[in-house]
């Protein structure tokens, strides 16, 4: 992946600051891309910005193609006369730092349907906008939508238990569910329509003031999905709709019983006889909202851990072969990239994709980066065992992404508090400092490195402990939550962080 030298920041839209419980896609993102210009930085990365649900993870979401509409800004429906003063007078007190999905969820969707009343009442202003929306995505939106009022008028429940003629997608039942629920399928269409109109607006003038987005694909969806109700053949599935087999990872030094995700996994024979038409389908999709992409455990795509669905821990699973660079070859004709040179001399379009190598890597994810010449993730949190680890600067060649930590990870501060006294003092020499502001020295290694990328989240840049840590993978709830405060851009700090994009030429 051919790009200039660049900094930039991790920060989920959710975390930005602002009055109505959750960071949304409304000034303050305006905001933090002005601070981040005037920063020096070039990259913003985000998570993935599906719609999410049960526990909240952006990882888990109801459509691999949807957008999350708790990010739909009040303000600018206010602003496009969706919404009135009066109908944003009623907010619940919505903490400053922390998400509260229990008590935001409910009043974001009393808002969104306000917004849809007021929309059905005068659409004139937005029809040839929203009819073209709607022709330009009809491959994924139609399901989507038909699957959330599905879902909705079945309490919310799994499509596992809806009626057998709905889990088959028996097309009598489709027809009359259409019919039944047209209003609602409108309405999930609407919020739709609107979020994407006001992510296109923030990616828009990200470009213009020269940052990039970094965007985000988990390789698994959610079973709960309507790309897994609508797609059944393209995963390992019994005749009743449950998953045969699911993904995780196998028992390591982090986890005795390994990691049971429970994603159902892939038919790849059955993707490769379609030309894999459902993942080009997807990565087009996707890269109209970002410029480069993160792909989030990247070595499933070598090869990927099946575990039995009827197993309550991963320890009983096998490796399976993935579909490898056949896979990545249909993407590159798809999207016909530029042409580069990969790992072994022969051209290949460079796809503009971040592969997150974490955990075990095997020869064979190597030699799938290196073909086509994707860039790896170097987490510094982790590089202090010794000189010989390879997430050390020293180590690194300039194909790749440094980061000081990342969502999964505790803060930079954090890190330190807690972490082993050798790798401590391991830290300090090697930084050559006495740990006194060290999420700012790991910044510094990071931005100081030859990695063509190098990316802080926000925390770190904040300086702040671990109780502003994203996400704990072990952990079920209490994730997802963390906020900045509307002070927290300060000129000071784009000042700060300027002086490393000037002094290491990001």
């Amino acid at each position: 992946m051919n790009f200039p030298r660049s900094g930039g920041i991790l920060l989920h839209p959710t975390s930005l600051p602002g009055p109505y419980g959750i960071g949304d896609l409304g000034p303050q993102a305006y905001r933090f891309i002005d601070w981040l210009s005037n920063s020096g930085g070039k990259l913003w990365q985000i998570l993935p910005l599906g719609p999410t649900g049960y526990g909240d993870s952006p990882y888990q979401c109801f459509s691999a193609f949807a957008g999350n509409p708790y990010l739909i800004s009040p303000d600018f429906l206010l602003r496009d006369g969706l919404l009135t003063d009066s109908d944003l007078a009623d907010k619940p007190g919505f903490s400053a730092s922390r998400v509260d999905f229990g008590l935001l969820i409910p009043h974001k969707l009393s808002l969104l349907s306000r917004a849809f009343d007021r929309y059905q009442s005068n659409p004139a202003p937005f029809r040839a906008e929203f009819d073209s929306f709607c022709a330009g995505n009809a491959h994924w939106l139609n399901d989507y939508a038909l699957f959330m009022a599905l879902k909705e008028s079945h309490g919310g429940g799994a499509w596992s238990g809806w009626p057998e003629s709905l889990k088959k997608r028996d097309q009598a039942a489709l027809d009359s569910a259409r019919k039944s629920l047209a209003s609602d399928i409108l309405r999930f269409t609407f919020y739709q329509f609107v979020f994407y109109r006001q992510w296109f607006a923030v990616r828009e003038y990200a470009n213009q003031k020269g940052i990039r987005i970094i965007g985000d694909i988990p390789i698994f969806v959610a079973y709960d999905s309507a790309d897994v109700w609508a797609n059944s053949e393209l995963f390992f599935l019994d005749e009743q709709g449950n998953p045969t087999v699911v993904a995780g990872v196998p028992p390591d030094g982090f986890s005795a019983t390994g990691q049971l995700w429970g994603n159902p996994l892939y038919r790849w024979e059955v993707h490769k006889q379609t030309g894999y038409a459902w993942w080009i389908k997807r990565m087009k999709s996707t890269f109209k909202l970002f410029d480069i992409l993160r792909l989030d455990h990247f070595r499933g795509f070598a090869g990927y851990y099946e575990i039995p669905a009827a197993d309550k821990t991963a320890e009983h699973g096998r490796w399976v072969a993935g579909p490898g660079a056949d896979l990545f070859a249909a993407i590159d004709s798809a999207l016909g990239g530029e042409s580069g040179s990969g790992g072994n001399g022969i051209p290949r379009p460079q796809l503009p994709i971040i592969a997150e190598d974490l955990g075990l890597i095997t020869p064979d994810v190597i030699a799938l980066l290196d073909e086509f010449h994707l860039p790896g993730m170097k987490v510094l949190q982790f590089g202090f065992s010794g000189p010989d680890n390879p997430f050390l600067p020293h180590n690194y060649i300039p194909n790749c992404v440094a980061y000081t930590g990342t969502h999964d990870n505790d803060t930079a501060r954090g890190w330190f508090a807690s972490a082993p006294k050798h790798e401590r003092e391991f830290a300090l020499r090697y930084l050559r400092t006495d740990g006194s502001d060290f999420a700012w020295d790991l910044i510094r290694a990071a931005w100081s490195s030859v990695a063509m990328f190098a990316i802080a989240p926000m925390q770190d840049v904040l300086n702040l402990g671990g109780e502003a840590r994203m996400n704990f993978p072990s952990k079920l709830g209490g994730n997802w939550e963390w906020r900045m405060k509307e002070d927290d851009m300060s000129d000071s700090l784009a000042e700060k962080l300027h002086g490393l994009n000037y002094l290491y030429k990001r």
